[in-house]
């Protein structure tokens, strides 16, 4: 019985330790786009105190009039209740800033835009990558 009970300790323990909640450090690092043709880079902004700036440091379009490289996509101020809010994010698809909220989830990223209140938005899903793509490369 005294083993069953530890082993059950044990199995909570474990659980409770992968459901940790996400933290304002998670968001920073490279993530790739959904539609895999950009890489946004999160880190803090160099002139907000606090605050996560997002930059395209890479896209599938380098080099060419389409190109994004190095436009800044978002500046969220805080970070409260598991998300980074009180910020923009741009879309450069319809060039257009909307309200932002920015999540991470399982190891992904999650980008909200909307306009008014936040359950009336769409959120983009992003996949952590390790490093950049090498080519075509962004002109620094």
């Amino acid at each position: 019985m005294k083993t069953l009970i530890a082993l059950m300790s044990a199995a909570f323990l474990v659980s409770v330790s992968s459901a940790e909640a996400a933290g304002a450090d998670d968001a920073r690092g490279l993530w790739m786009t959904a539609q895999n043709d950009a890489v946004i880079e999160f880190k803090p902004c160099p002139d907000g105190a606090g605050a996560l700036c997002g930059r395209i440091v890479w896209d599938k379009d380098a080099g060419t009039p389409a190109d994004t490289c190095g436009l800044q996509i978002a500046q969220l101020q805080r970070y409260d209740n598991d998300a980074w809010r009180d910020g923009w994010v741009y879309d450069p698809r319809d060039k257009k800033k909307y309200k932002g909220v920015v999540r991470t989830k399982g190891g992904d990223l999650y980008i909200r835009a909307f306009v008014g209140m936040e359950v009336l938005g769409q959120t983009e899903q992003l996949k952590r990558v390790s490093a950049v793509p090498a080519t075509p490369a962004c002109k620094p």
